[in-house]
């Protein structure tokens, strides 16, 4: 049963061709993929992203569970701060990324990836033995991404949050658009800078419509789920159920920035010793030599036709006009420079491993 967010309908209305993802109907593009991954990297878009799932979790132990089931150190976290983690499962794997939002001492608010709302719900519930109040705000709460080198400016007129001084990774509450106490955060998954926008699903439509009145001026867009992909690989950023996975290892996905082992969390002492035996895959960003696009799942060859891997995401970039990709290679070849080969269609397409962002 695919399930429509609540500008479901609207998007339709807008000309936006609309496709299943994550078990929602979302749009995938409106003018054309390159046209809003430019309106993006350039000016100002808008991403409905309210297939998004968030949590509350409140209570004097709070911070406890979420230290149990999350892979960073979540005590350094003050209020108005957001926090990027994985949560790890009991075999090594990774049951999905997440935002982790201290609104307080007692209360957070957690983002987590809309094919897994059930799945990490059930997981952190699994590990509340701290009598911590769990609220599941999913399906009454929208999200809007607004993207761009333009969005603070697009955006002030609606807002007494002073935009432009919002540091990255933070959070503020205020009016937006009218509407009291909406979250507004600027996490960004396009490297473009900008603001994600949280509101309940009642002032959806009339933030949705303000937003676009206020940044009329500055060519604002809707901006499909086509566009979002290019832009965050551009950028090289893991998409959970591409790059990472169940049974994908954090280290060796390069999440070791966000692996705390000053704190006991699940399956940590596994990772320790994973860490200290050294992976025998990384992930790694690589750029296209020789003409062809890289798609999930092809291989990934040495010069004597080997598999040493395999794609896990990979596009034509709309920046650099060439094709792109992340993968998993034996770690031989992770390193900056080294030539390796894609398989598409049965033949050896040379590629280069590169250290993203692609797109500074």
């Amino acid at each position: 049963m695919i399930k429509n967010t609540v500008l479901s309908e609207h998007h339709q209305a807008l000309g936006a061709k609309m496709v299943p993802f994550a078990g929602f109907n979302m749009p995938v593009q409106y003018s054309g993929i390159n046209d809003e991954h430019q309106t993006v990297r350039t000016g100002v878009g808008v991403f409905d992203v309210s297939h998004m799932g968030e949590f509350i979790l409140k209570g004097e132990k709070a911070l406890d569970l979420i230290q149990k089931i999350s892979s960073n150190d979540v005590s350094k976290l003050y209020d108005g701060k957001v926090q990027y983690a994985y949560i790890p499962n009991e075999t090594g794997g990774i049951v999905d990324d997440f935002l982790t939002y201290r609104i307080d001492e007692q209360t957070y608010f957690l983002v987590v990836n809309a094919s897994n709302i059930d799945k990490d719900w059930d997981w952190i519930s699994r590990y509340n033995s701290y009598g911590v109040e769990m609220k599941n705000i999913s399906d009454q709460t929208a999200l809007f991404a607004v993207q761009g080198p333009k969005a603070a400016e697009a955006l002030q007129s609606l807002t007494d949050i002073e935009l432009a001084p919002m540091e990255y990774y933070t959070f503020k509450k205020g009016t937006f658009a009218g509407v009291d106490n909406v979250l507004v955060s600027a996490t960004g998954y396009t490297g473009a800078g900008g603001f994600e926008i949280y509101v309940a699903n009642e002032d959806a439509q009339k933030v949705w419509d303000a937003i676009f009145e206020a940044g009329a001026a500055f060519g604002i867009k809707p901006i499909g789920l086509g566009a979002r992909d290019t832009l965050r690989l551009e950028m090289g950023f893991c998409l959970y159920g591409n790059d990472i996975d169940d049974q994908t290892s954090p280290l060796a996905a390069g999440l070791g920035w966000v692996t705390k082992f000053t704190k006991d969390f699940v399956n940590s002492e596994n990772l320790k010793a994973e860490k200290e035996r050294g992976v025998t895959q990384k992930l790694v960003g690589f750029e296209m030599i020789d003409r062809g696009i890289p798609r999930h799942d092809y291989e990934i060859l040495d010069a004597d036709g080997k598999t040493i891997g395999r794609v896990t995401s990979g596009t034509q970039s709309p920046t650099l006009k060439k094709s792109i990709g992340l993968g998993y290679v034996d770690t031989a070849f992770a390193k900056e420079g080294t030539e390796i080969f894609i398989s598409i269609r049965n033949q050896a397409i040379k590629a280069v491993v590169r250290k993203p962002p692609f797109v500074k």
